[in-house]
């Protein structure tokens, strides 16, 4: 270790132990998920691992009064996420911060640690016969605070909405270590400025998150998941069947042709329905869907239990890898006005062929937003990134008067890709309002510097 390093590490063993520390050997296996963070070149410190929310507002009082930079993070499977970070002196992981502080079940919520890994949560609320309405990606690893830090909702949006409309309260260590809470533990819940949306989504870039309390859902009685394939103009009608029924189906999914094709499945364009409630009412919706499937003569696949549970695992299959097997690739989050998302998936086909690249697309019906991975060499990938935000920004042709209505931001990509791109392609015009809450929260600019829009 260099001596910085070594004053560093020091320094945070005083206050969480040795054991909570990591450095030389033991960074290493972490190397692989840190470094898809960071700028090329930048070094790995240290990595420290607070026990308990009070040691992580000492951790952070300690950062500020040393002035160091800091990346958070959960259990790292977001960290090639976002912008690429430089200058970072340290890595504070909320992963043992993993309690159940409160399960209320009758009131439906839960107040958890940030670093509980969405799946223990799940395990949790399942012995009460509930969930927690959320499709994160790397759901078997991924914590809630990270959940929360990327704004990671997934497909079941389309029932419950996203992580801001199901996240009640949350608390935070500011970057000059003082803990922050914001919300509450019930359902309805008015007082003070709303922290909980702004901390959705932020990156790690406002503060760390320490807990969350979440709105929780019964479980399901019955599940069935409706494919049906076909011609984009059958499965466009549909489509606008569906959405303007009484219907409520949890998922609506638009899937692209090279996805369906990594699926086992060859057709145009696919539509994908998820029915989920008692058994009863699932039976009859389906049903619904499929008169209306056969009216426009599309291709019905009724999927149950395991068969079910398989597809949509394969479904995250096609997005969520490690690290190392994206070297030739990237994922990107996109947003389109629901009306063009059909158009849209065919498009990007088209620009992927062009380039001589495998374009696997999904698109949730109801928002419009959706993922997108490229496959191929990474110079046609840095082509065919800006056709496809510029495709994604268009409207719909009517009342436009100029202005950009979709937008197209890289997740997951080699570094190298990254500094060539503009990672989130903002095209709003709420930068100068960002940078002035950035000033509030974090104005020395020690929080994840230059991961989030416009380098904040």
């Amino acid at each position: 270790m260099t001596a910085t390093t070594k004053a560093i590490a020091h320094t945070l063993r005083e206050i969480v132990g040795e054991e909570s520390v990591a450095s030389d050997k033991a960074l290493v296996q972490a190397e692989a998920k840190v470094a898809q963070a960071l700028l090329p070149g930048t070094a790995i410190n240290c990595i420290v691992y607070p026990k308990t929310q009070a040691e992580l507002s000492e951790v952070m009082a300690c950062v500020h009064r040393n002035q160091w930079h800091v990346l958070p993070c959960g259990s790292g499977t977001k960290l090639d996420w976002g912008g690429l970070a430089e200058g970072i002196d340290l890595i504070v992981s909320t992963e043992r911060l993993n309690r159940l502080i409160d399960h209320a079940a009758g009131d439906l919520t839960v107040t958890v640690e940030a670093g509980l890994k969405f799946i223990d949560l799940q395990t949790i609320l399942a012995k009460a016969g509930q969930f927690l309405a959320l499709d994160p990606a790397y759901s078997d690893l991924a914590t809630v605070g990270g959940i929360v830090a990327t704004r990671d909702a997934g497909s079941l949006r389309q029932q419950y909405g996203g992580v801001r409309d199901i996240a009640l309260g949350v608390a935070f260590a500011r970057a000059d270590g003082q803990l922050v809470k914001a919300g509450g533990r019930v359902v309805k819940n008015v007082a003070g400025y709303d922290l909980v949306k702004l901390l959705s989504g932020s990156f790690g870039t406002l503060g760390i998150i320490s807990e969350v309390t979440f709105r929780v859902y019964p479980l399901p009685e019955a599940s069935k998941t409706i494919l049906l394939t076909g011609v984009p103009a059958a499965i466009a009608e549909a489509t606008r069947t569906l959405t303007a029924s009484v219907l409520t189906p949890t998922a609506v999914d638009l899937v692209s042709a090279q996805a369906l094709a990594q699926l086992g499945r060859t057709a145009p364009l696919a539509l994908v329905a998820r029915f989920q409630s008692l058994q009863t009412s699932v039976d009859e919706q389906a049903t619904s869907l499929l008169k209306t499937a056969q009216a426009l003569g599309l291709k019905e696949e009724v999927l149950v239990e395991r068969e079910e549970a398989s597809f949509w695992q394969q479904i995250h299959n096609l997005f969520w890898r490690s690290p190392s097997q994206t070297d030739q690739s990237a994922v990107c989050k996109l947003g389109v006005l629901p009306a063009r998302a059909i158009t849209t998936l065919i498009a990007m086909d088209s620009i992927a062929r062009q380039n001589e690249l495998t374009c696997t697309s999904l698109i949730h019906a109801g928002s419009g937003l959706g993922l997108m991975r490229l496959e191929g060499a990474l110079p046609e990938i840095s082509q065919s990134i800006p056709a496809v935000r510029a495709l994604c920004e268009q409207g719909d042709g009517i009342s436009d008067y100029g202005r950009k209505h979709g937008f197209l931001s890289i997740l997951s990509a080699p570094p190298a890709l990254k500094q060539k791109l503009d990672v989130w392609g903002y095209p709003g015009n709420a930068l100068e309002l960002m940078r002035k809450i950035k000033e509030q929260f974090d104005p020395q600019h020690l929080l994840s510097p230059n991961r989030f829009i416009g380098r904040i």
